[in-house]
């Protein structure tokens, strides 16, 4: 999860409400027909719900430079040879640094090490001679995603 894009759209969804709000309450409430406050009142929150919900779903979308990699980076396998856990988070994962002999088809084998966030349900794939799934930056060789 990307706390920082998180962040940022509730902060921005939150933002652009109290200024919906503030332009409701000095301009709208008074042109209103009596009575019709109150469900005014319950589309204005309803609204701010389903922004702030629309927006969370953008903001756990892969980066833009991300989903290039996943569709014009070379396709590629990494096999496994050294796995040292580094810390635990605080969502019943595990950030593991993995060792890897990277290999692309049309270039010749190389070695690497990224840091790679194991959840429990792929635990058993990462395991020491494991082969995984790779797409690499034909720009830049270090950039890197496992693809699972």
């Amino acid at each position: 999860m990307d706390h920082a894009r998180v962040l940022r759209t509730v902060l921005g969804v939150t933002a652009a409400y109290l200024v919906t709000l503030c332009v409701w309450l000095a301009w709208l409430v008074p042109l209103t027909p009596p009575g019709t406050v109150p469900l005014q009142v319950i589309v204005l929150v309803g609204m701010f719900g389903t922004f702030l919900g629309v927006g969370m779903l953008l903001a756990q979308q892969p980066s833009h430079s991300d989903r290039q990699l996943r569709r014009h980076g070379l396709e590629g396998w990494a096999t496994i040879e050294g796995i040292h856990p580094l810390t635990p988070t605080d969502h019943w994962t595990e950030l593991t640094e993995l060792e890897l002999e990277l290999v692309v088809p049309g270039s010749e084998t190389y070695h690497g090490s990224i840091v790679f966030d194991v959840e429990p349900v792929i635990r058993p794939r990462i395991t020491v001679g494991g082969i995984l799934s790779i797409r690499v930056d034909p720009a830049n060789r270090d950039r890197i995603m496992v693809c699972l």
